[in-house]
């Protein structure tokens, strides 16, 4: 039996314009949120060429003469080469949420809409200093993984992946996200940035999520819509479950059943919410509703 393909979602708007300006200024706010883990800000073990002094030592034949340090052998009267502390490019993980349920949106766009928009940057602002940039995708019947890499095509593939779409209604998700944290926290081993954009509506993630979050630095972008906070006085609706198909007739006229349904999502956000705080990652919240953008850029800062 093959696995399910995906879809583009037909009401798909996209993520909108993303100036570079905008991407420029997202990336100090970024360094600054997650506690500056940019290249340069972590050591490897050993001495190699970097920016931060490791020791100073005598000279030996076969040394670099480029890295002798003038002050340090005019006093002490004997030739000292400098040695320096390698930088490592930072290596960030996007986990990308194609389940059914991102494919909703009532506002400006769809929240697989909003979950593109924010890949796109992160991709961006991971291959701005040299880093690289890796991603896997969680609710659908299989995982696509990008291994980490460099550069302009590690952005188009980014790109490509991201575009495929969404988990058709009514496909049982096989990768759950907590599996596709699991595989990061796997294979990522070196600290990096573990950026996870989900509508964390399906439940599992928050253990492998604590996991992730003691190695890396976390942010969790929750992408919400705002029907999905309180339903409308619309009469008798049929609302459907997206990924399981389930159908249930709702009389949404009734203020009790509103009432009801407001209070159980605003429990079940306040939960996402002390979960992702428990795990140590910033937790943001984009809605379809809102300029995701300058809501992302105001959120970081």
């Amino acid at each position: 039996m093959t696995a399910a393909p995906l879809v583009v979602p037909p009401g798909r708007q996209g993520p909108g314009r993303i100036p570079a300006a905008a991407v420029a200024r997202l990336d100090v706010a970024l360094a600054r949120r997650v506690g500056g883990i940019l290249p340069g800000d972590h050591r490897t073990p050993g001495a190699g060429t970097g920016t931060e002094l490791a020791q100073l030592r005598p000279y030996e034949p076969g040394d670099d003469a480029r890295q002798i340090d003038p002050a340090a052998s005019a006093r002490t009267g004997v030739p000292h080469v400098r040695q320096q502390v390698p930088e490592r490019a930072l290596t960030s993980w996007l986990v990308l949420d194609v389940s059914a349920s991102m494919a909703f949106g009532t506002g400006r766009r769809l929240k697989s809409d909003v979950a593109e928009g924010v890949a796109e940057v992160v991709g961006a602002l991971a291959v701005r200093r040299g880093g690289r940039v890796a991603a896997i995708t969680c609710g659908a019947a299989r995982s696509r993984i990008l291994p980490p890499r460099g550069g302009r095509r590690a952005l188009a593939r980014l790109r490509r992946l991201v575009r495929e779409g969404v988990a058709p209604d009514g496909a049982t998700p096989v990768v759950a996200l907590a599996d596709a944290l699991a595989r990061v926290h796997r294979i990522a081993r070196l600290p990096g940035l573990v950026v996870v954009a989900s509508d964390f509506r399906e439940g599992g993630w928050e253990r492998p999520l604590r996991r992730v979050g003691a190695r890396h630095g976390t942010i969790a972008v929750e992408i919400a819509d705002p029907r999905e906070a309180a339903l409308p006085d619309a009469g008798e609706l049929l609302l459907v479950d997206p990924e399981t198909g389930r159908q249930l007739d709702a009389h949404t006229s009734s203020p009790t059943l509103r009432d009801a349904f407001a209070a159980a999502e605003a429990g079940r956000r306040a939960a996402v919410a002390s979960a992702i705080r428990r795990a140590g990652a910033k937790h943001l919240v984009l809605t379809t509703s809102d300029d995701w953008l300058r809501e992302l850029a105001r959120r970081l800062r």
